[in-house]
């Protein structure tokens, strides 16, 4: 499967200010940019940063920011799922994940999530792709935004299905261990039948096992 990217941009206007939303960026691009102090939500920035620039480096993966002027204060993550988890056992060479999506508390409530996830769908490779996010309720910030573990879950899956990705069940235990995580996905139009049926394995690997 050839891995192609193709840039696509938008501009967000917002009560605080205006954004540039658009990737897949460079690595190089991605390395000169500032990388805002408010995005903490995976790791310290300066790690986060150069997490973000290797995963642009790779044939896979793909980095959309929003941009204010010369400052990333938000992004979306796609690339292979970990080695560790279950979506790679599959080895499916046309299954990616939306890893992390992060946006600064200050440009947050003022749709830029769901534009980044507009912006990566904009690319017509992603019709080739099955894009899965798991949601687990430990990485939310409900402690930030004063929210319950329902009110985030909504918040998310209304952003999630800006680009496309609606719910899928799954027997996959950290996903089963509460009621409020849950695993999303798109599949894209290109994708065979076969690759359907593949993916379905794997939401569904304990099926045998009573």
């Amino acid at each position: 499967m050839k891995l192609k990217k193709t840039y696509n941009a938008t501009e967000l206007k917002t009560a605080k200010g205006n954004l540039i939303i658009e990737g897949p960026i460079h690595a190089e691009e991605l390395a000169r940019l500032d990388f805002h102090e408010d995005l903490v939500a995976f790791r310290p920035p300066a790690q986060q940063h150069k997490a973000l620039v290797e995963i642009a480096g790779l044939p896979e993966g793909r980095i959309i920011i929003a941009r204010e002027n010369h400052t990333i204060v938000g992004y979306v993550t796609y690339l292979y799922p970990d080695p560790l988890e279950r979506w790679s056992q599959g080895k499916m060479e046309n299954l990616i994940e939306l890893g992390a999506i992060e946006v600064i508390p200050k440009f947050r409530g003022a749709s830029v999530g769901k534009h980044l996830l507009k912006v990566s769908m904009m690319d017509d490779h992603m019709e080739d792709f099955i894009v899965i996010t798991t949601e687990y309720y430990w990485h939310w910030d409900l402690k930030g935004t004063g929210l319950n573990v329902w009110e985030y879950r909504k918040i998310m899956e209304k952003m999630m299905n800006a680009g496309g990705l609606e719910y899928y069940a799954t027997d996959d235990p950290e996903i089963s261990s509460h009621p409020a995580n849950c695993l999303m996905a798109r599949i894209g139009k290109r994708v065979d039948s076969e690759s359907v049926q593949q993916f379905d394995q794997l939401r569904f690997m304990n099926r045998f096992m009573y």
